[in-house]
């Protein structure tokens, strides 16, 4: 199988062999990619604080909620790209494996186009929803309206870097990434230090680096000669595919969309403690986001690894695909977040030299860190279950368990104890119920798909 799956060097063959170097090998490249789409983010962030103030600062850190709750549902349905495509790979199925590259990329595109519009129109009324200081609004809708128009590049990169990956290609990505990510670097310092743009010069740099990673890994994919290969005059939707698409992505995106939503709920009890508070959870919760995407990094080679073994019905390997990433996200989330936690206010002071905004990132961090590890588990049991075709139980559990639990605290616990610590202790609550549930549900979902596959 491994002389007829793997095309090239850059493709991992996820069915045989030796495991745990390949899912190494598969979720470093990954983790790296996804750090380096936060660094876009987070140079805007330390190139505007240190060069245009805490108020540009907290300008740009009030948009990031509103611009993941808008993202993250379409963003989602991507996970169905790198199911359905990784299974019809190791099947080896060219007409299908077409026509979900081809209605992907199309989709990519019209959703870029929708959320670009949507982002536009109704940014102002989200921002003052939110509870936006009325200081700073006019640079934080300056910026994400400018940050929306490259939404058709940040979705079609996304949709065809799901394809890659899919295939076992990590690589490739992560040096589109790494182009990108320089000249995004680049950019912020001539368009913020020499022509004193602000926030307009960091969303325009971001913009312009979201559309190179896109051409990029459209290039790539028009090149290829294996099997996912895009040509742009076979685009279209093929209806049973997209059907297919939304059947495992679509759940994933609505999680992705909820837990954002009470994250938006979070920002908006964060901006009542004003912007000195608001400053140090930007600056926090960028540090917290390089967490995720680690953890993340795991769940997606979880979830792929699942589903070429669930197109070839290797149920064994499966069990082994769970169980190793299990032990890597645990040790290496930890070892991260106690680093990160016990190094805090060095990391911090990246981004700010202000100590009160210092010491309100460091009460963030000292629940969101150490801690993080219970993230991990919670995010890949429900990715093998997606890696086997079942998305929607795991998305009602996640949004129960996360996002129940913080709107209970929100209103329940955060009024009557009123403080940044109080606030963010629901974090490691909401991922430890969580956890409990997934595992239960994982059982059940185990043992049905197993003895489907005994008696075909």
């Amino acid at each position: 199988m491994s002389s007829e799956i793997k095309k090239n060097k850059y493709e991992i063959d996820m069915c045989s062999g030796p495991l745990i170097g390949k899912l190494i090998s598969f979720s470093i490249p990954l983790a790296l990619s996804s750090i380096l789409q936060l660094l876009f983010n987070a140079v805007d962030i330390v190139v505007v604080g240190k060069f245009s103030g805490s108020q540009s600062l907290a300008a740009v850190g009030s948009t990031t909620s509103l611009i993941n709750l808008i993202t993250t549902l379409f963003i989602g349905v991507s996970l169905g790209t790198n199911v359905l495509a990784g299974r019809f790979y190791s099947m080896q199925d060219e007409k299908n494996m077409e026509d979900v590259v081809h209605t992907s990329v199309m989709f990519a595109i019209l959703s870029g186009i929708a959320v670009s519009i949507i982002g536009i129109l109704f940014s102002n009324w989200a921002l003052i929803a939110m509870g936006t200081p009325y200081n700073i609004l006019d640079k934080s809708l300056l910026y994400i309206r400018i940050y929306f128009l490259g939404m058709p590049f940040f979705m079609l990169y996304n949709y065809g870097a799901a394809v890659l990956r899919a295939v076992g290609d990590t690589k490739r990505p992560l040096i589109f990434l790494v182009i990108a990510g320089i000249i995004n670097a680049v950019l912020n310092m001539i368009l913020v230090i020499v022509f004193n743009l602000g926030v307009i010069g960091v969303a325009v740099a971001t913009v312009i680096a979201q559309l190179i990673s896109c051409v990029l890994v459209l290039k790539c994919l028009c090149e290829t000669d294996g099997i996912y290969k895009l040509s742009f005059s076979k685009l279209r939707i093929n209806l049973s595919h997209l059907k297919q698409l939304f059947r495992i992505g679509l759940p994933a995106g609505i999680q992705s969309l909820v837990i954002n939503f009470s994250n938006v709920l979070l920002q908006s009890s964060v901006n009542s403690f004003g912007d000195i508070a608001m400053a140090g959870y930007t600056a926090a919760n960028n540090i917290f986001g390089f967490l995720f995407v680690t953890v993340n990094s795991f769940t997606q080679t979880c979830m792929s690894f699942t589903s070429q073994n669930y197109g070839v019905k290797n149920y064994k390997r499966m069990d082994k695909v769970l169980k190793d990433c299990i032990i890597l996200s645990v040790c290496i989330t930890f070892v991260l977040g106690s680093c990160i936690y016990f190094f805090g206010e060095n990391i911090l002071n990246i981004y700010t030299e202000s100590q009160e905004v210092i010491q309100c990132g460091m009460e963030v961090l000292l629940y969101t860190t150490v801690t993080y590890f219970l993230c991990g588990l919670m995010d890949l049991f429900p990715g093998a279950m997606r890696g086997m075709g079942y998305s929607v139980i795991p998305m009602i559990l996640s949004v129960i368990g996360t996002v129940g639990v913080r709107i209970f605290w929100i209103y329940c616990v955060f009024p009557t104890y009123h403080s940044l610590s109080t606030l963010f202790i629901s974090y490691p609550l909401s991922w430890l119920i969580t956890v409990i549930m997934q595992i239960i549900c994982f059982c059940f979902v185990r043992k049905k798909v197993y003895n489907l596959m005994k008696s075909e």
